[in-house]
């Protein structure tokens, strides 16, 4: 359904001289910084609480994460909420019951719920379904030295409103620098202190496109850390290997050069 719209916005555009973007053109997705970028990157887990609270009380309204359980909260890596606290989050949310045949309230675990509206997606996986960044002619340079992009797409979508919006079709358009063709039809869902924080965090819609970003791609690369010690892992292991054979064969075949050297 967000395609769709997406469509409706991006023909609305072909025929309107007016516009941030030109129709068709790639949204600009701004370059964050986040703390799990990189080889040796690791998740924030205050960063992860901050937008675990800022999907619940923004984004849960209509979008849901029904791909993640309540218990991986608790979990290592991610934002690691002690486990009475995993089950009295939990308990906010109702979930149906095949065996009773009616609602009840969530234990650790259920999954989140699935989202409120037809037309909202849900973001379990959204930040490795988004690319943000392109390499020219399809060769994924720019990913290659950037990485994909999803949370920075994410973050980017979040934070470009300009503030601008148009109708079309009975459907209210916003302008939205990072997205595709420069109108979306979600109305911005930050701003300024829109979420308050225990420890004083920065609440800026800057900082809060950035916190439930990072916290999305946790809920879509939950086992990141753990795959990036598994490749350097590798990674030491052949290169020791390498030095090891390179050694080996180099003893190996020192008689018969030595030999060989002599005869001539």
């Amino acid at each position: 359904m967000i395609r769709k719209l997406a469509l409706t916005a991006f023909m609305a555009l072909a025929l309107t001289a007016g516009g941030a973007q030109a129709a068709g053109e790639e949204g600009h997705v701004v370059d964050f910084e986040f703390p799990f970028e990189g080889p040796f990157g690791r998740y924030d887990r205050n960063q992860l609480q901050r937008g675990l609270q800022i999907y619940t009380e923004v984004c849960a309204a209509c979008h849901g994460l029904q791909h993640v359980p309540f218990r991986t909260l608790g979990d290592e890596g991610g934002p690691a909420l002690p486990e009475d606290q995993v089950r009295a989050y939990a308990a906010n949310f109702e979930v149906f019951d095949p065996e009773i045949d009616d609602f009840r309230p969530a234990a650790a675990p259920d999954h989140f719920p699935g989202s409120g509206l037809e037309t909202a997606p849900d973001l379990s996986l959204m930040a490795k379904a988004r690319s943000g960044f392109h390499g020219p002619y399809g060769l994924g340079i720019n990913q290659l030295l950037r990485g994909i992009g999803g949370p920075e797409y994410i973050a980017s979508i979040l934070y470009t409103y300009t503030g601008e919006e148009r109708e079309e079709a009975g459907t209210v358009f916003y302008e939205n620098l990072a997205f595709p063709g420069g109108w979306i039809a979600m109305a911005p869902p930050l701003y300024d202190g829109a979420v308050e924080f225990a420890d004083g965090s920065p609440n800026d819609v800057r900082s809060l496109s950035k916190d439930v970003s990072a916290f999305l791609m946790w809920t879509a690369e939950p086992k990141m850390m753990a795959r990036k010690q598994a490749g350097l892992t590798g990674v030491i292991f052949l290169t020791v290997l390498t030095v090891l054979l390179y050694l080996t064969n180099k003893r190996l075949w020192m008689k018969v050069k030595y030999d060989t050297r002599r005869e001539h």
